[in-house]
């Protein structure tokens, strides 16, 4: 009889200590995952992200002036993603660009194209206030890659900025890129504003 009670009580207790155990695991489960994906970052962290994001993604290409060496155009270095050169002559303009269908040709240094949407240059990226993006905030930024809108709300984005592509990265992402780009040397440069298709033909018959 005391050997059956003394089973029963057993078996009771090593219920028990189970019932303990799932309990503690269950617990430690629904605790967040520490990781270097959920870990946030710091802000110098944040920073190269986004300057890793701009590099691989060709922003320099369009967006940074470049020296001319016996290789071609090389981005230069002390004008970073401060847009087309203010002052600098375009090359006499084709008529067959300003025609749908036509050619589209950018300038030598890639930092202007012309085409049936008009000219455009490439805009002043880095902090200086009066010329770049030093008084824009982060979801001005966004917004306007979101929507193709200058400030996100003014006027469109033109060609050949490929706006719709970073528009789908995610608001991480174009928070590092805005964070990167607000902490590069403020370059004053004070692009032209881009010119629609009527006065890029006056400026073609001339």
């Amino acid at each position: 009889m005391k050997k059956g009670l003394y089973f029963s009580l057993l078996l009771v207790i090593t219920a028990f200590a189970l019932y303990l155990t799932s309990c503690k695991n269950s617990s430690e489960d629904q605790k967040p995952l520490l990781s270097a994906e959920t870990k946030p970052l710091s802000q110098d962290e944040v920073i190269k992200r986004g300057d890793y994001i701009v590099t691989t993604g060709g922003c320099n290409d369009c967006h940074s002036p470049k020296i001319m060496t016996q290789m071609g155009p090389v981005t230069d270095s002390t004008k970073l993603l401060s847009g087309y050169p203010a002052g600098e002559p375009l090359p006499p303009l084709d008529a067959n660009s300003g025609k749908p269908g036509g050619w589209i040709s950018m300038a030598p240094d890639a930092t202007a194209f012309v085409g049936p949407w008009g000219i455009s240059y490439a805009a002043n990226l880095t902090s200086d206030s009066a010329t770049g993006i030093g008084a824009w905030n982060e979801d001005q930024f966004i917004n306007t890659l979101r929507n193709g809108k200058h400030l996100g709300n003014g006027r469109p984005i033109l060609p050949p900025m490929p706006w719709p592509d970073f528009g789908r990265k995610t608001e991480d992402d174009l928070k590092a890129v805005f964070a990167y780009l607000k902490s590069l040397p403020a370059v004053s440069n004070k692009v032209p504003q881009n010119i629609a298709p009527p006065d890029m033909m006056k400026m073609i018959k001339k």
